[in-house]
């Protein structure tokens, strides 16, 4: 029973207790409604208070933006106010101008039929004072202008020839010095010897018997001899002495070689002659491989084409006015090199252009053209350097040197050749060439004498001291050398002294 009552007492609780917690959840959410529409209203009035406070602020901005906005447009219509009052002012007077303009066209229109009208008045005039003149001087208008551009050219040439006597002047005072220094520094270093070439080699014999060995029966080694080599064989009545003559120093060098050979073994045949022909032919071929390689070592190079070798040692058994080429070569380039260092210039390039510049000159007549424009083939075909190339084709003047080095192998050319003693001659063309000198100078006006001197080094010439001033005498000088250089070839440099004096000379009696 007690548990009856108990589970009923807390079944009755329970209801209590359910109904007690609905009515205070009911007071609290009443009061929740309360306090929330409170806030909503406070939001509300909150809201409608912010809007009311911008739009007035929204409303003083867009003022204020009006009140400026008709300040810039009253501004904008006072400028263009004033631009329509400027460019009225202008059109007025562009329009003032147009008519000036027109009436300045009408007056210079008036003055050009004026100018017209005299113009047409002055030929008239001039061509009666041109008649009236020629009546008067007996000189037609191209006579009198043909006297005029005389005058002026005599008097332009006068001028030109003082400028440039000046200008002559003053540059070689200042270079004068230093290339003096420059070359008899180099000549000082390098002084070589030289050994004359002739186009006859002399072969002793043991004696005179041996000639008629060498001439064999019927002449028969002789006949081969000759063919063989292109040399002739002069026997003659010079005692132990036989001849080879030929304008190819390698033929007659191996044609020596030869017939040394054939005398030291005594056995003359053709047969024999075939072979000491070749065995002499490989020793002139190996002496020529020996000399390039030694003018290589001279000059200080270190490297070559095989071939540029070969045609450097033949220049060994070629000559130019008695000078060896392969002398004047190496001298060439020992010269050009110690000028080159003295400059600050290349020195090496230098010396391998100035021992590779005459090897045109080994090259047989069947090559045509100059022996400069030969070597730079050569040299091109073989890989040398333009700038080397072109030291070899103008050491003669025939190509534009393009380098300071290419000048110096002209110059160190002419020094080596321009030596007395160095080259020779014969004296019908020596002469020959002295005459053409005098000639050449005496063709000038105002020349009263023309002297060669000096082997043909210097040509002086004396001119008409009343005829001719000292400006004069410097153009004359130029146009000389010119003339020479144009007309004449000459080994080396000449010296054209022109002389001008006065002599005045009484007796006393």
């Amino acid at each position: 029973m007690v548990i009856i009552y108990l589970l009923i007492g807390i079944a009755v609780g329970g209801s209590l207790g359910y109904l007690i917690f609905n009515y205070i959840m009911n007071i609290k959410v009443k009061k929740g409604y309360k306090e929330a529409n409170k806030i909503l209203e406070e939001a509300k009035e909150e809201t409608n208070r912010i809007r009311k406070e911008k739009l007035l602020d929204a409303k003083e901005r867009i003022q204020k933006m009006r009140d400026e906005l008709e300040i810039e447009m009253k501004k904008r219509r006072g400028e263009i106010q004033t631009l329509e009052s400027r460019l009225i002012r202008r059109q007025d007077n562009l329009e003032n101008k147009e008519a000036k303009l027109e009436r300045r066209m009408k007056q210079l229109e008036d003055k050009e039929r004026d100018y017209q009208k005299r113009s047409a008045k002055l030929s008239e005039m001039i061509k009666t004072e041109l008649k009236e003149l020629e009546n008067i001087a007996s000189l037609s208008v191209k006579d009198a202008r043909e006297l005029v551009l005389k005058r002026v050219r005599q008097e332009s040439e006068y001028e030109i020839a003082k400028i440039v006597k000046n200008v002559k002047d003053e540059m070689m005072n200042k270079a004068e010095k230093e290339a003096k220094w420059i070359l008899a520094t180099a000549i000082q270093r390098y002084a070589p010897d030289y050994v004359g070439e002739i186009t006859v080699s002399t072969v002793s014999i043991p004696s005179d018997d041996m000639k008629g060995r060498i001439i064999g029966r019927e002449g028969r080694n002789i006949r081969t001899f000759e063919s063989l080599t292109g040399v002739d064989l002069i026997v003659d009545d010079t005692p132990e002495v036989v001849v080879l003559s030929c304008f190819n120093p390698l033929r007659r060098e191996v044609a020596r070689i030869a017939l040394e050979k054939l005398i030291t073994d005594g056995r003359i045949h053709p047969a024999r002659i075939e072979d000491m022909y070749e065995k002499a032919k490989e020793e002139v071929a190996k002496s020529i491989q020996d000399a390039g390689e030694e003018a290589m070592f001279k000059v200080g190079i270190t490297s070559l084409h095989p071939e540029l070798i070969k045609l450097i040692g033949k220049l060994r058994y070629r000559s130019s006015f008695g000078q060896n080429v392969l002398q004047h070569s190496i001298e060439v380039a020992q010269l050009a090199a110690m000028m080159a260092e003295e400059l600050d210039l290349n020195a090496d390039k230098v010396k391998r252009a100035g021992l590779l510049h005459d090897i045109g000159k080994a090259v047989d007549h069947e090559v045509e053209g100059s022996h400069a424009i030969i070597g730079a083939e050569i040299a091109k075909r073989y890989r040398e350097k333009p700038d080397v190339i072109n030291m070899i084709a103008a050491h003669h003047g025939e190509v534009d040197p393009l380098t300071p080095e290419a000048v110096i192998i002209q110059a160190a050319d002419a020094l080596s050749a321009a030596r007395p003693g160095v080259r020779r001659e014969t004296v019908d063309t020596y002469i020959e060439r002295l005459e053409k000198l005098e000639q050449i100078a005496t063709s000038f006006d105002h020349v009263e004498k023309a002297y060669a001197m000096q082997a043909g080094r210097e040509l002086r010439i004396i001119v008409e001291a009343n005829e001719i001033d000292d400006v004069m005498c410097e153009k004359l000088s130029y146009d000389v050398a010119h003339t020479i250089e144009e007309s004449l070839d000459y080994p080396g440099q000449l010296k054209v002294t022109v002389i001008r004096e006065k002599r005045f000379v009484q007796y006393a009696k």
